[in-house]
């Protein structure tokens, strides 16, 4: 799980089996602890029913494509260029122009899927996602947005600006 802040800034990132249900989680960037909320947070099927951060019902599918992406999005544009200006007949350039192609798609299956909540940020991989989470909706978040979040202590202390002592 990757922790947010109420300013969605990255906070802590920690591994939780759900299997287990920890009753406190340390966080190893602040060396705070997090008291999960495991109540009705999974389904039968062991999926995620609701954000153990915050409470929320409302999460979110999307997938965590690689940083290489952008890059092999030029290089496909350029291979499209390429081919439309007719250099694609080229032994070597139709090699290169398949390789990209398998590249692509690689990149595309290897995407691992997160789920994610609207209400606090927090990000959830490695887990079983139920059909019923869907991709993101403005409309949900717009809702929830005008809502104000439960947010965990640790998460608030986080977000406040340090003081400086005098």
């Amino acid at each position: 799980m990757e922790l947010r802040d109420s300013n969605r800034r990255r906070l802590s990132r920690v591994e939780i089996d759900e299997r287990v249900r920890p009753a406190r989680v340390r966080l190893p960037e602040t060396g705070a602890d997090l008291y999960p909320r495991w109540d009705e947070a999974l389904d039968d099927s062991s999926a995620l029913r609701r954000c153990i951060v915050c409470g929320c019902t409302e999460l979110y599918t999307r997938k965590n494509l690689p940083q290489v992406t952008p890059f092999i999005a030029v290089l496909a544009f350029s291979g499209a260029v390429v081919a439309i200006l007719g250099n694609a007949t080229h032994p070597l350039m139709m090699a290169l122009l398949a390789t990209l192609l398998v590249v692509d798609v690689l990149t595309l299956l290897l995407a691992r899927r997160q789920l994610v909540c609207y209400g606090c940020g927090a990000i959830y991989w490695s887990l079983r996602i139920a059909r019923y989470h869907r991709r993101w909706d403005r409309a949900v978040a717009d809702r929830l947005g005008k809502d104000s979040v439960d947010l965990p202590t640790v998460v608030i202390e986080a977000s406040r600006p340090k003081e400086e002592d005098a």
